[in-house]
């Protein structure tokens, strides 16, 4: 008769205490607010990563003016590629490789962002376009030897006819 009493003792207590848990409904409504949460917040997010990625792409064209500045001292011209820049894949540093930028910025593609050196008769220019545009970045950046960064908020690459970083219209040249 234990054994009986004992049933019925846990059959009555299941009817009497509430379950623990949650319903199928309140875990739809917990889903259903992240995911509004997660429409809000994905676009700043991502507005953020961009600017992020714009800043690096600003920062590695004056990391670029900087080498370009040692290269000229110890080699007497500028660099006419981002490799001459760069490390040496084996061997000692010189003028085809004079270890002056890291290897990832010297291949010409870093943080969404591609890098382009060029020689011209009075020194070089640096033009830095998105890889993608758009989510990788949504401006374009050049520069030359003057050291001054032009930025162009769309899709065309940035000319010195862009305004500067901090100007709002372009620069007047003198005559």
């Amino acid at each position: 008769m234990f054994p009986d009493r004992l049933l019925a003792s846990i059959s009555e207590r299941r009817r009497t205490t509430p379950r623990a848990g949650f319903s199928l409904i309140e875990l739809l409504i917990v889903i259903a607010i992240i995911l509004v949460i997660l429409t809000v917040a994905l676009p700043k997010l991502n507005n953020a990563v961009r600017g992020a990625r714009e800043t690096g792409a600003v920062k590695a064209i004056t990391t670029i003016h900087t080498a370009q500045v040692q290269f000229y001292s110890s080699y007497g011209r500028f660099a006419a590629s981002m490799t001459e820049l760069g490390p040496p894949a084996s061997g000692a540093e010189g003028p085809s490789a004079a270890g002056l930028i890291e290897r990832d910025l010297a291949s010409g593609e870093k943080g969404g962002y591609k890098f382009t050196l060029a020689a011209t008769p009075t020194g070089y220019t640096i033009s830095a376009v998105p890889t993608q545009f758009g989510s990788s970045g949504s401006k374009t950046y050049f520069s030359d030897q003057g050291m001054g960064i032009h930025q162009h908020n769309g899709q065309e690459p940035a000319t010195t006819s862009d305004p500067l970083i901090g100007e709002t219209a372009p620069q007047q040249q003198s005559k």
